[in-house]
């Protein structure tokens, strides 16, 4: 979704000002942000998948325990990507609040 030439001079107004450099320095965070979320998920998906596999294959069972911990792990480390996504989050939006829509 594009903003019309309108839309986005109003929000660059509304946002304390920002010059045009620092907006697009606060665009760069957010976008940021949201990478670093998928790289904690993606990991958590790749350490759920290999918990599986290392149940699965028979001739790896005396090694189970670290399928195990790795399905344990997975939770984990995708809960750990959503503290931080919604936590830098709401630190971006106390410092640059979003345009209201009138």
């Amino acid at each position: 979704m594009r903003e019309s030439t309108d839309q986005f001079i109003h929000t660059m107004e509304t946002k304390k000002n920002l010059i045009t450099r620092d907006w697009l320095a606060v665009e760069r965070t957010k976008l940021a942000n949201e990478r670093t979320f998928l790289s904690y998920f993606r990991t958590g998906v790749v350490f759920l998948a290999t918990g599986v596999g290392l149940l699965k294959i028979t001739w790896l069972q005396e090694v189970d325990y670290l399928g195990y911990f790795f399905i344990a792990s997975a939770p984990v480390l995708i809960g750990i990507g959503l503290y931080r996504l919604y936590r830098m989050r709401a630190v971006i939006r106390k410092y640059y609040q979003e345009p209201q829509d009138d």
